[in-house]
């Protein structure tokens, strides 16, 4: 430091900041080094922007024109109940940078760094890191699991449709600009934990970017010129994970009556519903409540068939609607539909009220810089998306949420959409766009939790949600995994779904789910045509494995897909229905393990699907498993994600382990036991540990029902 006097450390806490003008800045918690950052550790940047948006994917222009590198550090001092950290860019003094350090909570130190020179919109944070060090998290991540290698756009936006897949990607990526990439994600959060058991944090909303490509050193780029965060102290994976939460927020736990057994989803109307629920009991399937999402009606569209944005019902389809739900609800049966923040106009479609023209009246759509309503292309339409800066806005929607599904019986909902909001776009309380953008999906989030809480239905109504951001957990009820194409691929298939888990539990996303079978066909809508390589399409065999995966994790809920008739369904032969009513009831019968789960969710931030290595963070070898998985702490399953395959390679942590199907027990010692599993269709490898006494009567259940 230039002033000798200039004391080189000081604590807060467990915690202490260190400089030293050649290794830089270390931070320390409990004598465990949690944050090291090389002398040269920050940036300044004066860049230009030219951002295009296109149905919900975001492309980027940037130019340089200035960068400060040269960091001068002028004083580390202990102010108050901060750390303070003062400096410059240059030997004249100019631009000033300043970091300040702050306890927020016994295992959380705040940072800030700020640099307010007029010219500063980029501030760039380097971070040095093990060669071994291996990185998770990032929020729902589901390409890689380890980021290693990766540079990660931390913007809210659609993930894709191929995200690498070849030549798929190349096609959609050239025609429509959807083919998105490997990093991509609607509800990514700028938070990670890595293998060293080290965290952090971002605080801001606004875009930033995570590059992990050097096997030394993260670079952190914030659009902005005021980088706030948080980096945490814990001794073992499992503590960082309740430690991080009590900031990224922890989800309540599901309804019960969600435990009781499968969410059916289908459209069709009252009729079909009905046909379809005698069938479903002829297979003694275990029903929690059928999810209709053409409860508004649909229309045919460039992408197959896409619903009327208009949130009232389609009475045509389900006529008598309260009479429907409430015989649906004798039979123990819930009814669940589907909102999204966009609305189109309905006045070609018979209605009762045109919520776009409503809204466009009273000024609750985003609007353009003119004035105008800002018209956001979807597929083959233009909608228009609500502006959640305008409190009278929210309150309308809250009553649309209240009026049409609420308050007459309708028990949950899918919350679509949310990361579509363009970075032009103007907003009724002035906030930028562009600062706005990520903090959008957490404030859809919030507005269908407070309609659920103004309603007296917390804790018996849900709702769930695909885009999000760093604090989305503690606003939504439930997530899933968005649009997973339907193959077995790890860049956008079935492996995908296993990988988003897995990497969003890191995160705080405690409660996740996958659409049963993928969603996302590729074939050419209405044409008899299928294109090797751009062609895809859901096969029986891989219906039958997502449904043996979905059945060991939150949720258990089909989804037809973008394309009914092209993607195979769990009602097109009798031993597929078969299969999936004895999955529902092996998901039923985990009800009472799964229930104490997500109490955990709520107290601590563990989630329900996780990588084994948060219980064993000594076992390197753990660290290269990423399609098995824990339900909770004592029931490992390692889903079959390929093709014809029928035995898997499974790696068993330290401890007893009892085989479901067979009921043959393993020791594992402390680096685990390696086994080739049996794995026929309906018998995927399943494990439960010996001393759970729940999952020893879930076994138990399923023995008597005959379902082992």
């Amino acid at each position: 430091m230039n002033d000798p006097t200039t004391e080189k450390k000081a604590s807060l806490g467990d915690f202490e900041v260190l400089w030293d003008d050649e290794a830089g800045l270390t931070v320390v918690w409990s004598e465990q080094t949690r944050w090291e950052l090389p002398a040269d550790f920050l940036e300044a940047r004066h860049t230009d922007t030219q951002v295009r948006e296109s149905r919900g994917f975001f492309k980027f222009n940037e130019k340089h024109h200035r960068v400060w590198s040269q960091v001068k550090v002028s004083a580390l001092s202990r102010q108050g109940d901060r750390i303070v950290l003062e400096g410059c860019f240059n030997e004249r003094g100019h631009p000033a940078w300043s970091a300040t350090f702050e306890l927020l909570e016994k295992r959380q130190l705040g940072f800030r760094f700020s640099c307010q020179a007029p010219r500063v919109n980029r501030l760039v944070l380097k971070w040095r890191m093990a060669p071994d060090e291996k990185v998770f998290g990032m929020g729902c991540q589901y390409t890689h699991l380890n980021l290693n290698g990766r540079r990660v756009p931390v913007l809210s936006q659609e993930p894709g449709i191929g995200r690498g897949l070849q030549p798929l990607t190349w096609f959609l990526e050239t025609c429509f600009g959807a083919g998105g990439g490997p990093t991509q994600s609607s509800a990514p959060s700028a938070h990670f934990v890595t293998s060293h058991c080290r965290s952090l944090c971002l605080e801001n909303k606004e875009m930033s970017v995570f590059d992990f490509q050097s096997k030394h050193e993260l670079q952190i780029t914030l659009h902005g010129n005021e980088m706030r965060g948080r980096i945490f102290g814990a001794a073992n994976p499992l503590d960082l994970l309740e430690a991080t939460t009590q900031y990224l927020g922890r989800m309540t736990p599901l309804p019960q009556w969600l435990h009781r057994g499968a969410v059916i989803g289908m459209q069709g109307g009252r009729t079909l519903v009905e046909e379809r629920l005698k069938r479903l009991n002829h297979h003694r399937a275990a029903v929690s409540a059928f999810w209709l999402q053409d409860w508004v009606g649909s229309r045919k569209t460039g992408a197959g068939h896409q619903l009327w944005w208009n949130w009232e019902v389609d009475e045509v389809r389900y006529p008598d609607w309260r009479g429907f739900i409430e015989e649906l609800a004798a039979k123990s049966v819930r009814v669940m539909t589907y909102i999204n923040p966009f609305l189109v106009d309905v006045k070609k479609k018979p209605h009762r009220e045109n919520h776009f023209a409503q809204a466009q009246e009273k000024g609750r759509l985003v609007k353009r810089a003119d004035g105008s309503d800002y018209a956001i292309l979807n597929t083959s339409f233009a909608a228009g998306l609500l502006d959640l800066t305008n409190e009278e806005c929210r309150t309308w929607v809250k009553s649309i949420l209240k009026k049409q599904m609420l308050e007459v019986g309708v028990s949950g909902w899918m919350a679509d959409f949310g990361e579509a909001l363009p970075f032009d776009a103007v907003l009724a309380d002035g906030t930028p766009a562009a600062d706005y953008h990520n903090r959008y999906p957490e404030e859809w989030a919030r507005l269908n939790r407070e309609a659920i809480e103004e309603s007296g239905k917390q804790g018996e109504a849900v709702f769930f949600t695909r885009s999000g951001f760093t604090q989305a957990p503690r606003f939504s009820t439930l997530f899933w995994l968005g649009d997973q194409l339907t193959t077995w691929t790890a860049e956008d298939g079935i492996k995908s779904a296993v990988t988003g888990l897995l990497s969003s539990g890191f995160s705080g996303f405690t409660l996740n789910h996958s659409d049963v079978g993928g969603y996302a066909a590729t074939t050419v809508p209405h044409v008899p045509l299928s294109v090797p390589g751009i062609s895809f399409s859901r096969s029986r065999e891989l219906l039958w494995r997502w449904i043996e995966l979905n059945a060991f994790t939150a949720v258990f809920r089909t989804h037809e897909g973008n394309q009914p008739n092209r993607n195979f369904q769990i009602f097109d032969d009798e031993a597929t229905l078969a299969h999936f009513a004895r999955f529902s009831r092996v998901y039923a019968a985990l009800a009472e393990y799964r229930e104490r789960l997500c109490q955990e969710a709520a107290e601590k931030g563990w989630p329900l699907v996780r990588h084994p290595w948060l219980h064993d963070p000594d076992n390197a070898q753990l660290l290269k498993e990423e399609h098995q998985f824990l339900l909770g702490a004592d029931l490992l399953a390692a889903p079959v994600l390929n093709p014809a395959q029928t035995v898997k390679s499974v790696l068993l942590p330290q401890g007893s382990w009892v085989h479901l199907w067979s009921n043959r027990k393993y020791e594992a010692a402390e680096s685990g036991l390696r086994l080739q599993v049996e794995a026929p269709l309906g018998a995927p490898p399943v494990f439960w540990r010996v001393e759970s006494l729940a999952l020893r009567r879930f076994s138990n259940a399923l023995s008597e029902a005959g379902d082992l």
